[in-house]
C-alpha cells in the first residue's frame, strides 16, 4: 500500500522505488518524478531473484549516494523486499546472509524470506555479489533449478 499512496511517498520523501513484484504502481509513471526499478518475480522458492540482486544493489547505492530515499516493496513486505534489502546490506557492509537478515529483522520484525530466497542470499555472497550466467556458482545453481522444475519437483 505504501508504494501506491502518493501522499505516503511524498511524506516520506521517497525518490526511488524498487518494486519486487509484477504489479504496476502509480509511481512507475514518469510524471511521478520517482525513479523506479521493477524486479518481476513471484514469491516462490524457485523464482530467480539472484540474477537481479546486483542491479538492485547498484540502484539502491546510487540513490543513497545522491541523497535519495529508497522504498523497496513487494506485496506483503515479508519475503521478496526483505531479501533485496538484505542483499544490499550484505554488499555494502560485507556481512553474511544470516547477519543481514538479522539487521533487517531488527527494523521490521515480521520479515521472513522464503527458503529459496534465503539460499539465493547465501549464493549472492558465494558469487562475490556478481551472479551472472558466466559465473560458475550461479550457472550450476540455475541448471539444478531448471532440472528440478522440468522434473516437476517444484511448484
Amino acid at each position: 500500500m505504501a508504494a501506491r499512496s502518493t501522499r505516503s511517498l511524498t511524506e516520506r520523501r521517497i525518490t526511488h522505488i524498487i518494486s519486487v513484484c509484477p504489479d504496476p504502481i502509480p509511481a512507475e509513471l514518469p510524471e511521478s518524478g520517482i525513479r523506479h526499478m521493477r524486479i518481476p518475480v513471484e514469491d516462490v522458492d524457485y523464482a530467480d531473484l539472484l540474477i537481479h540482486l546486483p542491479s538492485a544493489v547498484r540502484f539502491i547505492h546510487e540513490a543513497m549516494r545522491s541523497g535519495g530515499v529508497v522504498l523497496v516493496h513487494c506485496v506483503q513486505g515479508i519475503s521478496r523486499s526483505a531479501a533485496v534489502v538484505a542483499a544490499y546490506i550484505m554488499w555494502s557492509s560485507r556481512v553474511n546472509a544470516t547477519q543481514a537478515l538479522e539487521i533487517v529483522r531488527r527494523a521490521r520484525d515480521q520479515i521472513w524470506p522464503n527458503p529459496g530466497f534465503q539460499e539465493q542470499l547465501v549464493l549472492f555472497e558465494l558469487c562475490d555479489y556478481a551472479p551472472s550466467p558466466s559465473n560458475g556458482i550461479y550457472a550450476s545453481w540455475r541448471s539444478k533449478l531448471e532440472r528440478r522444475i522440468a522434473a516437476g519437483g517444484l511448484r
